[in-house]
């Protein structure tokens, strides 16, 4: 596979995605964990439930606005439901849960481990064949990662199953890139972009009820601010605008095409929370830009 060029929208996509994706790390991080001044835990699960919830409207409304048909022909629900948990399901609910744990800035990093697995899937699994090119961009992203992650392993040691956890979910989110690369579905993909999230926000909300159903309470206003930040603007627009690229670029270049995400979550969290910065931070932002620029530009 040789290098990959960006259309004017894929790049103008990318752009809005990363800020989005990037600055909204902090912004859950708050809303599960509290203000750092003022500490104070909001049962995660509920926390995205209920910006899936009230992002589905706001989503709706834009593919109407868009006259994009919604029916999806009863012969393809099947490959709906086998779409739905690597691409959304199983990494929200990971997620939302290891952020209580981890920096969120640490938590994008580790979740950002996903180029390096979507290229050795493909190769596993599909064959996939990547020029050195291809592979010394892997290389850069997954040296981004080990140097952002260089001050955090005491702080992982405390907890691991966090750390595990999210590599893991970055695992399955690489074997959904795949699969949504390969769908046959004849519909287009905001469509199954809307579907998918009808059904992460239904079996969400249940996990909510049966888990944190005792603990519901109302939410206080920072956790309303990241409700609303994450219903309009990520469910709204940035779920959607990922699974674009990832249907349209290649697996390995949409997902080192977003390698810039989890360097926005560190800095944005540094100047948000407080979260202490180290040169490694900014070593690791040109070993990924580096990666990006192998992976897309033209030689």
């Amino acid at each position: 596979m040789g290098p990959v060029q960006l259309t004017r929208r894929q790049f103008v996509v990318l752009v809005l995605l990363t800020l989005v994706w990037g600055v909204n790390w902090p912004v859950m991080k708050v809303g599960v964990s509290g203000l750092p001044a003022a500490p104070q835990t909001y049962p995660p699960l509920t926390f995205r439930a209920l910006s899936m919830v009230l992002g589905l409207p706001v989503l709706w409304a834009a593919l109407r606005w868009l006259q994009v048909p919604l029916a999806i022909p009863r012969a393809h629900w099947k490959e709906l439901a086998r779409l739905t948990p690597p691409n959304m399901l199983v990494w929200h609910v990971v997620i939302i849960y290891a952020l209580q744990a981890l920096s969120s800035g640490r938590t994008a990093i580790l979740g950002y481990t996903m180029p390096i697995f979507v290229a050795l899937v493909g190769y596993v699994v599909w064959g996939e064949r990547l020029a050195a090119r291809q592979w010394l961009g892997v290389a850069a992203a997954g040296l981004g990662v080990v140097l952002l992650l260089a001050e955090e392993f005491g702080k992982l040691a405390g907890a691991p199953w966090a750390a595990a956890a999210v590599v893991g979910a970055a695992a399955v989110w690489a074997l959904g890139t795949h699969l949504l690369r390969r769908s046959t579905a004849p519909v287009p993909l905001l469509a199954i972009v809307f579907w998918m999230t009808v059904i992460t926000a239904v079996v969400m909300s249940a996990l909510a009820w049966l888990v944190e159903g005792p603990r519901w309470r109302a939410p206080e206003a920072h956790v309303w601010a990241a409700v609303v930040f994450n219903a309009v603007l990520v469910f709204g627009f940035a779920q959607a605008a990922w699974l674009y690229l990832a249907r349209t670029l290649p697996p390995v270049a949409s997902s080192i095409s977003v390698m810039m995400i989890p360097v926005l979550g560190v800095f944005s969290g540094a100047l948000a929370l407080g979260e202490r910065l180290h040169w490694q931070d900014w070593a690791a932002v040109a070993a990924i830009v580096c990666a990006i620029a192998l992976v897309l530009r033209k030689p």
